[in-house]
């Protein structure tokens, strides 16, 4: 009986081992992407960059696709997201918020590590720059980005709007806001007047509607923003972090279908990935901080006193990122 029952306690032992080790490493990983576009657009250019994954790392990669970044961040935060494409924006709130750490960044087809937010308009609305569509705002209807995407909604915030004390709530005729894709097309169909845009999503829309793109004028083009990061879950195991670098860093560098793999890439508006990690969203932190304060010394319903506490308090955060 004594032997029997050591019996039963070492194979529970050793299935109860097997269980967390499969818990460690899953035989499937789901990969968030941000819905810059619609989900069909996006599952074409995917499809083979997750296939291609899925070979080389052995586990099967979902696409999670969601109508906003708050649901990928969500979904990262709840575990039903194991990996992402997302902006640096919705990369701080995965950091802060979903145990999220960035380990790679996107480059461009040329290898560049940057991209510009843009602020568009029909091509012939008349309105060639900023001042012409400031000077025409209250008969205009604005189309934003996310509230967490980079180029869509914080880099025009920041240097469209608040550095020129602007409200785009009050100056404009309507607000609505949508996606990339979504903007353009609208802008493009006439339904809005300006909206945000980026040129990554400008590239893709040349290929997939190019009669469309040709109907869209660039009015600002904003400072370089970092690229896009690759964010994973902290707590996935060093194992399953191993296969995914493996393949993230060698994809279209090295391997016996490098020229297939840069063009999978290419249709991403990417070339082969970088190493990055948290520091990456630094410049963004700071951008925040920056419009947060310019928001605290325009407030006219907060008292000198409150605003002070709210400004030293800013001040200090900016000091703990270096600057």
């Amino acid at each position: 009986m004594r032997f029997r029952f050591l019996s039963v306690l070492l194979s529970a032992t050793l299935l109860m081992g097997a269980a967390s080790a499969g818990a460690e490493e899953p035989g499937t990983l789901n990969f968030g992407i941000i819905s810059t576009e619609s989900s069909q657009n996006l599952r074409t250019m995917w499809d083979p960059f997750l296939e291609d994954m899925s070979r080389a790392t052995g586990m099967k990669i979902k696409a999670f696709f969601a109508s906003d970044y708050a649901g990928i961040i969500e979904g990262m935060r709840f575990k039903k997201v194991d990996l992402s494409w997302v902006g640096n924006k919705g990369a701080i709130m995965m950091v802060d918020r979903a145990n999220g750490e960035v380990f790679a960044q996107t480059c461009d087809v040329n290898g560049g590590t940057g991209y510009w937010s843009y602020m568009i308009a029909h091509k012939d609305s008349g309105i060639k720059n900023l001042d012409d569509m400031f000077a025409r705002a209250s008969e205009l209807t604005f189309s934003n980005g996310d509230p967490n995407s980079t180029s869509g909604y914080l880099v025009p915030g920041y240097y469209v709007f608040a550095k020129n004390g602007k409200d785009p709530k009050k100056i404009f005729k309507r607000v609505v806001a949508s996606n990339h894709e979504s903007n353009a097309l609208a802008v493009a169909n006439r339904q809005v007047d300006v909206a945000t845009f980026n040129n990554e999503g400008m590239g893709r829309l040349e290929e997939i509607y190019p009669d469309k793109a040709a109907q869209l004028a660039v009015i600002w083009k904003s400072p370089l923003i970092p690229s896009d990061p690759l964010v994973w879950r902290k707590d996935l195991s060093d194992e399953t972090k191993k296969k995914i670098t493996d393949f993230i860093f060698s994809y279209g560098v090295s391997g016996k279908n490098v020229e297939k793999a840069r063009q999978v890439l290419a249709k991403l508006q990417w070339g082969p990935f970088k190493k990055s990690d948290n520091s990456q969203l630094t410049p963004l932190r700071q951008l925040e901080l920056f419009r947060e304060k310019m928001s605290v010394e325009g407030n006219a319903d907060m008292s000198d006193k409150e605003k002070a506490e709210r400004i030293a308090d800013i001040d200090a955060r900016l000091a703990a990122l270096g600057k």
